[in-house]
């Protein structure tokens, strides 16, 4: 009796005619039942005719022939056909350009089948070509199945839920012939021939599998909607990659085989070692898979962005408790920066000049950033025109809006800085990020501005709510201190009072002449204290502050020395006579707590500087120490704001305070700090000279008599 492949030929020969017959009755259903409006009606129904044209050859020739080779190619392209038009079934390009490259490459593929038939059947008495060629056509087959497979699996994933079942019967039915085939094919190379029993039953199990093709066929589903997945197409490609280049590991390793002797062996060892090592340092590279997502998201969708996943992922980045995490705005430099890929981020915030500050930054350590980020003129370019400015433009000299010449020279010598990104609230500016640059070199293009314009305005909105909260919190703690405040005010009103009572009491009744004296000095003293602290205390929330008066700076510097000298090494250091209009008594008690909080971020020996020197028109006092620094979040949000303290037992006011009395004397306080390094608090008030004159400028444009008469000039130094 003849045989197919060690198996009876009755018994592959049924399993081929029940493959044949279920063909059979799959086309009738297809021809009386189907709906012909479906997109893969066609192609589903030049499946089933020629899966049972190959189940008639091959019970009749053998599954060997060329014609049933043949016929076996046209059934596999057919299906191929099927999953193409399953793609297409939503009637956009768009969803076609992930997979037609894979889809023409295992059409190509499969083609070569036939061509291989003929040139073994050529090269007959050649063992070697025969079992190579068995090889390479056994390869061939497992490529063609996986990548079916893989598309199918992408097909059914990216559908939407209500085309999942339009899709369910054809879907089973192609994966299950696909499936049955790698598994075919994997053990026909690992063996080296075909099992027998499972090519016998390959025709029954067709069969079987185009019946499930035919049930899909009535379902009315010609308008279903596919929408591609990207993590599943990166993915794909993946697998593409690696298998390609498993693939190309076998055939180089199997044609140097056939040189045979010891330098074939030698070189198939130097190329798997070579194979295996660009595996270990390129596969795992992220610059790679880098670029791979961006080659695949350029080419194979209309898009660059998938909008719901960066949407999920941008709140999902801002809705993240900080509690063992990122700060606020830590995150909200990541949740943009990770929308182009940025390595790293900055986070830069008008402050109340309208002047650019630090106050966060993400990954991005190394880059140095002064104390005045931008002027005053850029964030009101970036509130004008809400631009998103492309540095390598700017670095090139191209100019959109007038941002050239405002641009800070730190942000163009920084080659890392990609893209500066205002944040709009309510045409407001309340910040700005600075993005880096991708690992991937790219240019900015219209949608990464439109989707970071959103996403900034987006951003810009939480940022202000959480300004708004902190503004709220301030003042009902605020108010919760002034309630205590007026409670302490009252109790030592009343032990003031007291003693000046006893004070007068003790001149009339005390006997003793030197008791009575010394009685009057100790109480006379501890009224005036108590009076003084009544006036101090009586300060806040009054808004009156004494007359400025001309005050010689120097002079407050050597004072501050002389009160420390007992507790910290406080010393001068290049200081020249500056007089400036304050308040001596306010400027004493603001200047007292920054050099107290220089005090306690410095080492006990670590001496505290103070200098002393003329600004343009104004006088400038530095107070510097070497101590821990502060970081610019904190420096931001913390240093200045009541009721947040680094130490323990602080309350939390006193930097607050002393800026609130410089304001008041039309001064202003700025800090520069560097954890590790130390700080440097610079309190800057207006010269005598300069209110002088301006005062006389206002006193003569007031007074009519005078509009004719030349304005006196005052010049310092004479």
């Amino acid at each position: 009796m003849a045989e197919l492949f060690g198996i009876p030929l009755d018994f592959a020969a049924v399993c081929a005619v029940i493959g044949a017959v279920l063909s059979g009755i799959a086309g009738l259903w297809i021809v009386r039942f189907g709906d012909r409006k479906r997109v893969d009606w066609s192609a589903a129904l030049a499946v089933v005719v020629l899966t049972a044209v190959w189940c008639i050859l091959g019970a009749a020739i053998g599954f060997a022939k060329p014609a049933t080779m043949v016929a076996e190619t046209a059934r596999n392209l057919a299906m191929i056909a099927v999953i193409f038009r399953l793609f297409s079934a939503d009637g956009r390009d768009e969803s076609l350009k992930p997979t037609r490259p894979v889809l023409i490459s295992l059409a190509l593929v499969q083609m070569f089948q036939p061509l291989l038939v003929v040139i073994d059947q050529r090269m007959t008495g050649l063992d070697e070509v025969s079992a190579l060629i068995f090889e390479v056509a056994t390869l061939l087959s497992m490529l063609v199945s996986i990548g079916a497979l893989v598309l199918l699996h992408n097909l059914y994933v990216g559908a939407a839920a209500g085309s999942r079942r339009f899709l369910r019967w054809s879907a089973i039915g192609l994966a299950g012939i696909f499936a049955f085939d790698l598994n075919l094919y994997t053990l026909a190379y690992l063996l080296g021939e075909q099992p027998a029993i499972l090519s016998a039953m390959r025709t029954a199990v067709s069969g079987a599998m185009v019946v499930l093709i035919a049930l899909s066929s009535n379902a009315k589903g010609a308008n279903r909607n596919f929408n591609p997945s990207r993590a599943v197409t990166f993915q794909t490609l993946s697998l593409l990659v690696i298998g390609s280049y498993l693939l190309a590991m076998v055939l180089v390793t199997r044609s140097l085989a056939l040189l045979g002797g010891d330098i074939a062996r030698a070189s198939q060892i130097v190329f798997v070692v070579l194979a295996v090592l660009f595996a270990i340092v390129w596969l795992p590279s992220q610059k790679l898979r880098a670029w791979l997502r961006v080659t695949a998201t350029k080419h194979l969708f209309q898009h660059r962005y998938d909008y719901r996943e960066e949407w999920l992922r941008f709140t999902q980045t801002m809705g993240r408790s900080a509690s063992n995490g990122p700060s606020f705005h830590e995150r909200s430099v990541k949740a943009m920066a990770d929308i182009t890929e940025s390595p790293a981020g900055l986070l830069l915030t008008p402050n109340e000049e309208a002047e650019l500050e630090l106050t966060a930054r993400w990954n991005w350590a190394t880059i140095e950033v002064p104390a005045n980020a931008g002027g005053f003129a850029l964030a009101g370019l970036l509130e004008r025109h809400a631009h998103i400015l492309d540095l390598d433009e700017t670095r090139g000299g191209i100019d959109r809006h007038g941002e050239l010449e405002h641009v800070p020279s730190w942000l163009k010598e920084a080659e890392d800085a990609w893209a500066l990104v205002p944040l709009i609230h309510f045409d407001r500016l309340v910040g700005a990020i600075v993005l880096a640059r991708p690992r991937i070199e790219r240019r900015l293009d219209w949608e990464d501005f439109d989707l970071l314009r959103v996403a900034g305005q987006q951003l810009a909105s939480y940022l202000a709510e959480q300004a708004g909260q902190q503004a709220l919190m301030d003042a009902s703690r605020f108010d919760e201190f002034n309630r205590r405040m007026a409670f302490v005010m009252h109790d030592i009103k009343n032990l003031a009072s007291q003693m000046s009572l006893l004070a007068t009491n003790a001149e009339k009744h005390a006997d003793n002449p030197a008791f009575r004296k010394d009685m009057l000095v100790t109480l006379r003293n501890s009224s005036d204290k108590l009076g003084a602290l009544l006036a101090r205390l009586g300060r806040y929330g009054s808004g009156q502050a004494k007359e400025p008066v001309k005050t010689n700076l120097s002079h407050v510097a050597k004072a501050l020395c002389k009160r420390f000298e007992a507790v910290h090494p406080v010393k001068t250091d290049q200081v020249t006579d500056v007089y400036v209009l304050a308040d001596p008594e306010a400027l004493e008690q603001a200047l007292i707590h920054l050099v107290q909080n220089a005090i306690d971020a410095s080492e006990p020996d670590a001496p505290i500087l103070l200098s002393v020197r003329s600004e343009r028109l104004s006088g400038v006092m530095d107070i510097i120490d070497t101590g821990t620094g502060m970081t610019p979040e904190f420096v931001r949000s913390g240093l200045f704001k009541p009721f947040v303290s680094s130490k323990q037992s602080g309350f939390g006011i006193g930097a607050f305070e002393a800026r609130e009395m410089v304001k008041a004397m039309a001064g202003r306080v700025s800090v520069e700090s560097r954890e590790g390094l130390g700080t440097r608090f610079t309190v800057s008030l207006p010269l005598s000279d300069t209110a002088s004159l301006i005062e006389t400028g206002h006193s003569a444009d007031s007074d009519p008599n005078q509009s004719d008469k030349p304005k006196p000039v005052r010049l310092n130094n004479g």
